[in-house]
């Protein structure tokens, strides 16, 4: 199959003369385009990732943001690669979140703060949590506490933290689940319907608790609602601790997909919560109008808006082109970004 080349004309930004036109900006990783399908599956894109958002995450850190976000394509990259174009689904979203997330944590280690438990891995649920202690069970990876979502709000409540009032918000239908595991394991106790109890690790106050910093893992996303507000129900009781969101769909969040007369809980969590996330690594694919591109931010530079291109190559081959569209302090809107596409897309003819 022909392989696409890829050009980054990014130097100057098309609406140039702002004051964040540097060429310091990091540039976007190879092989993300949809049409550039050969490259994507011959790289590792989720290490590439990885290797910019761990720095960005630390710049925040050191600028002592507590409520970080992480948004990126999960599916993009080696043999299986997928962008948003093919057909996928949640687990393959979350297992893939999974282990991006499961790679992650050890990259902390070199740091004495979160050694000996104090990184916490907070799966959605216990399933996830035990299919990723069983996953990855090298030391690197299990120095990091694996519990969920359900087990740090309760573990809060239990200790008298939970400030926000109610303790864990069941999704519906768990309880039923729940009890007909309990049933159907009899003497022997729970069947594990819902996942191994075994696979979550003690949370000690004193020794891994307070924890230094929490990597969630897809909250929400594809998931049940509540997961959103028992996390903020988590940062409420320990606020100290540096909450890092991977994939946790948060514009779906503030961005009103939830209605609010349905989901009352849900959105009273929006504004006092999470429109204070910084998006520390940000790359998403937008398409509409005719036109394709990106929204792109490494904390802490500023926001690009990136047009891209697919043009004839010199050697046959299509070539696809980044152009620079605009350089932002504040994130711009749906809406802004496609205006930016179209009229740079139409400058380009």
């Amino acid at each position: 199959p022909s392989t696409p080349r890829t050009i980054f004309a990014r130097t100057t930004p098309l609406n140039a003369g702002g004051p964040n036109t540097s060429n310091s900006l990091s540039p976007l990783p190879r092989g993300i385009s949809p049409f550039e399908k050969s490259m994507s599956k011959s790289i590792d894109i989720q290490f590439e990732f990885r290797k910019l958002a761990k720095p960005a995450i630390d710049a925040a850190l050191a600028d002592n943001l507590k409520k970080i976000e992480i948004e990126f394509p999960p599916l993009l990259g080696g043999s299986q690669s997928k962008s948003q174009f093919d057909d996928f689904d949640n687990v393959q979203e979350l297992d893939k979140n999974k282990d991006w997330t499961m790679q992650l944590a050890p990259m902390f280690l070199g740091d004495e703060i979160y050694q000996k438990g104090t990184t916490w891995l907070i799966f959605p649920d216990l399933k996830e949590c035990e299919l990723g202690k069983e996953e990855w069970a090298g030391q690197r990876y299990q120095e990091a506490t694996f519990t969920t979502i359900e087990a740090v709000t309760d573990h809060l409540a239990n200790e008298g933290n939970d400030g926000s009032g109610g303790g864990y918000d069941a999704p519906w239908g768990s309880n039923i689940m729940s009890g007909l595991s309990k049933m159907m394991g009899g003497e022997d106790g729970d069947a594990g319907l819902l996942g191994d109890q075994s696979s979550l690790d003690p949370i000690i106050e004193g020794e891994n608790s307070p924890a230094n910093l929490w990597l969630v893992i897809q909250p929400g996303n594809g998931g049940p609602v509540e997961d959103w507000v028992n996390l903020e129900k988590m940062a409420f009781a320990q606020p100290d601790t540096p909450v890092v969101i991977i994939n946790g769909a948060l514009d779906k969040v503030r961005g009103g997909f939830y209605p609010a007369f349905v989901f009352p809980k849900l959105a009273a969590t929006i504004d006092r919560f999470y429109k204070k996330f910084e998006s520390t690594f940000y790359l998403k694919p937008f398409s509409d109008k005719g036109v394709y591109g990106w929204l792109y931010r490494v904390y802490p530079e500023p926001w690009q808006v990136i047009l891209e291109n697919v043009k004839p190559g010199k050697d046959g081959n299509p070539a696809v082109e980044y152009v620079t569209v605009d350089v932002l302090d504040k994130r711009p809107s749906y809406a802004e970004i496609i205006s930016m596409l179209v009229n740079a897309s139409q400058n380009s003819k």
